[in-house]
């Protein structure tokens, strides 16, 4: 059937007829829900919404980690035309009541005993009229969404159907606040025309089945997620949730997913681990030579072909089946998106057999510009623009795309509305470049392109992202807009670290006592050196601070989806950056790295 708008969605699905839509881990057992029982929630959830008054434009929000609940409510919503809201379940109280005033949300509905606290700790300040409830919980003034669901109806109910078929392209279907690298963020409207038109072509040549499984851990309230769920659900692929980030090594050996959908963050843990685990002996010197086996079919691999040396099938047996088997050992679709992958984790994915396809886009693109597919490849690109969408390079290199999918601008921000376009072409903020071929690659983001006070433009995702391809680095920095040299923060990983330490004899008792160590500065003040030994004479990093602290979104540091929010990271270390670019001063060091 053609897709117009995500109610499409919902009818094709009921009318699949499914025994396994979704699957949920319940008392230790996966739970699988049909495609009659997802109609007769949803449908329920529907009738309960519209005797409350809800229609057409109504706003609701979802304040819940990923779970059936969330996917059946939203569908409950663009049925009757109302708009969902998504709040990342990991803000603080103040942040969700921010969204919630902005977006004039009537009904909210809440996972859990801790999210409904924090709702309830900030309702005076919103227009909630009425609070869900997804838990089992017996708290005063909470509905428990069960109810509503289970009262949904068996049979088909064509008056109810005729009115969610009316919902049309250009009906506002959502409004997802963006996670805000820097700023306060914004509440991006995405159309059922929009969002439906991205997913009608952003999957197109993976040969999706029905029956396919994937996991569903990336936030739901970020736009990657919701699409790549919604996309999967059109294609009949069956949608396992996992709420934690902590519960996915389990699912995936007890699901058993054969399409995979990650951010960068979550391969850079899985190459982690890995070299984490190469490093015993003898496993090392096995490791070693798999992985000079696999850079010499990397090319097969790259092209969507199973080399068919003996050497590579006994590398592949020994050492990279190892890598899959912790996937769960049958996933053949790799995708990631979100943010940049980085050109050297997906080579060395590429070496051990595995192709990611790598996509990018943004919230109010609906998501996806580009991506790259097993029908057209290239490493180090993002992929081929989609054919329903147009992109062009600005002067200055930043990247322009008008089409389908592009947002209707950000809610009550007129103003910021108009700015963020160019001659009706929206304005993404990102440098890039397209290729002969009609690749797209990024180079970063325009704001976070770091002008030296020689006047040099640097660029520092690509560095960061060659800094993150050794194991003992969590999260780089890059730093020196407006200053002589560019400089580098370093949050370790701590654990990879610890274990470094103990193995060369180094006694500590906390975070601060490893960094002040000088083997550790050394050991670093190495990592830096080599990564230099590829960059421009202005790119190279004279400075090192290493902090004590591991970035996150609890912290701030981090985005709910793993972006660095770099403004933060320096306004947390103003002080510290001060004085290393104050001792540099005094002491000059033209070439290598120096330790502040």
């Amino acid at each position: 059937m053609s897709l117009n708008t995500l109610n499409d969605i919902f009818f094709a699905v009921v009318e699949r007829q499914q025994d396994s839509v979704m699957m949920y881990r319940q008392d230790g057992q996966w739970v699988s829900i049909s495609s009659q029982e997802f109609f007769r929630r949803v449908i329920g959830l529907a009738r309960a919404l519209e005797s409350w008054g809800i229609s057409k434009g109504h706003r609701i929000a979802i304040l819940s980690e990923n779970r059936p609940e969330w996917a059946l409510t939203d569908f409950a919503c663009l049925l009757l035309g109302a708009v969902t809201v998504p709040i990342y379940s990991t803000l603080t109280g103040e942040q969700s009541a921010e969204i919630l005033r902005d977006s004039g949300a009537r009904i909210i509905a809440v996972s859990t005993e801790q999210q409904l606290q924090k709702l309830l700790s900030i309702r005076d300040r919103t227009a909630v009229e009425k609070i869900l409830v997804m838990d089992d919980l017996n708290t005063e003034g909470a509905i428990p969404i069960h109810k509503l669901m289970k009262a949904g109806p068996v049979e088909r109910d064509p008056k109810f159907e005729t009115r969610a078929r009316s919902v049309k392209p250009e009906d506002l279907a959502t409004i997802i606040y963006t996670s805000g690298t820097t700023g306060t963020p914004k509440g991006v409207m995405l159309t059922h025309g929009n969002i439906a038109s991205n997913i009608s072509y952003s999957l197109q040549g993976f040969d999706l089945r029905p029956g396919e499984i994937s996991i569903s851990f990336l936030p739901l309230s970020h736009v990657t997620a919701r699409h790549a769920d919604l996309a999967l659900l059109y294609h009949g692929v069956i949608l396992a949730y996992c709420p934690f980030i902590e519960q996915l090594s389990q699912a995936l050996l007890e699901v058993k997913p054969t399409v995979f959908l990650g951010v960068p963050r979550v391969y850079e843990k899985i190459y982690a681990q890995v070299e984490h685990k190469a490093k015993r002996f003898p496993t090392r010197a096995l490791y070693r030579w798999a992985l000079h086996v696999g850079r010499a079919h990397k090319s097969e691999t790259v092209a969507g072909k199973t080399p068919h040396s003996l050497s590579w099938k006994l590398a592949a047996r020994l050492v990279f089946s190892q890598v899959r088997a912790g996937l769960g050992g049958r996933v053949r679709i790799f995708i990631s998106g979100g943010a940049p992958l980085g050109r050297e984790l997906a080579e060395w994915f590429a070496t051990i057999g595995i192709r990611i396809h790598e996509g990018y886009g943004l919230t109010e693109t609906s998501p996806v510009i580009a991506v790259n597919t097993p029908l057209a490849h290239k490493l180090g690109t993002v992929g081929e623009i989609l054919p329903n969408i147009e992109v062009r390079i600005a002067d200055d290199g930043e990247i322009l795309v008008r089409g389908p999918s592009v947002f209707q601008g950000y809610w009550n921000r007129p103003e910021e509305t108009t700015g963020a376009f160019v001659d009706g072409w929206f304005k993404t903020g990102d440098i890039g470049t397209i290729d002969r071929d009609g690749f797209l690659s990024i180079t970063d983001r325009k704001k976070d392109l770091i002008k030296t006070s020689g006047g040099k433009f640097i660029a520092p995702q690509p560095i960061e992202n060659s800094l993150k391809h050794n194991p003992l680095v969590g999260t780089p920095v890059i730093i020196g807009d407006k200053r002589k040299f560019p400089a580098l923060i370093i949050s370790p990983s701590f654990p990879a670290l610890e274990q470094w330490a103990r193995a060369h004899g180094i006694a500590f008792s906390s975070s601060q006592d490893l960094i002040r160590n000088k083997k550790v500065q050394e050991l670093y003040d190495g990592i830096v050196a080599e990564v230099n030994q590829n960059l421009a004479r202005f790119e190279k990093l004279k400075k090192v601070l290493l902090v004590p602290d591991e970035f996150s979104a609890e912290s701030g540091d981090l985005t709910p989806t793993m972006k660095l929010r770099r403004r933060m990271v320096e306004e947390r270390y103003h002080d510290l950056i001060e004085e290393m670019y104050k001792e540099a001063e005094n002491t000059p060091s033209p070439e290598a790295v120096d330790r502040s």
